[in-house]
């Protein structure tokens, strides 16, 4: 990858809180890794592409959404700094992808292509684990989801999404919010004025 010695420290303190690598396994992971930079509605994947990278956002925010035959968008996933993103399914088994990802802002991204993925894990073991605890981490998330969609109300669901991540009302618009909760925005706006009031 091109020298950003500000990017190559982020995700090297974002990979050493999970497992230890030695300085030269640290240079070999971050020779592996391409810088790509999108803009505000810019697509990262697109539905029916087949995902080719596991992309780390150093800066901005994205989106990753599944649009049905009607023509309705529903929001799946966000990411922000500090967050992987990929289409998984796709990535992992090299088939068409079934969601978009989408910039909303400016977005700066370290990508990893899947071969080369797969020759890390050879050439240092530990991201194996690395690998293995993002993807726990990402399906306890989907379950709690799950379980919040089956046991929660529409607002008590939106007031734990605002707790958990204060700063997502600044960065993702409203309907988008409103479809990641499977409410409708009309709903969500209705929810709001009544948290708001004193």
């Amino acid at each position: 990858m091109e020298k950003d010695p500000a990017l190559q420290k982020m995700i090297i303190d974002h990979v050493l809180r999970r497992i230890e690598l030695t300085a030269a396994e640290q240079d070999h992971f971050v020779s592996l890794l391409k810088v790509r930079k999108l803009l505000p509605r810019q697509y990262l994947v697109q539905q029916g592409d087949v995902c080719q990278h596991e992309s780390y956002v150093c800066q901005g925010f994205l989106r990753s959404f599944y649009m049905d035959e009607k023509g309705n968008d529903h929001t799946l996933h966000f990411a922000m700094e500090d967050w992987w993103i990929s289409d998984s399914t796709s990535f992992h088994l090299q088939v068409p992808a079934t969601r978009n990802i989408v910039a909303l802002e400016a977005s700066v991204l370290l990508q990893i292509e899947k071969n080369d993925l797969e020759q890390l894990y050879k050439d240092v073991p530990a991201f194996e684990r690395f690998w293995r605890m993002l993807e726990q981490k990402g399906g306890i998330s989907q379950d709690q989801r799950i379980l919040n969609a089956i046991s929660m109300t529409g607002a008590e669901r939106y007031e734990a999404l605002i707790t958990k991540y204060p700063t997502l009302e600044q960065r993702m618009p409203q309907r988008y919010i409103a479809s990641y909760l499977g409410i409708t925005p009309v709903f969500l706006s209705q929810i709001r004025k009544q948290l708001a009031r004193p």
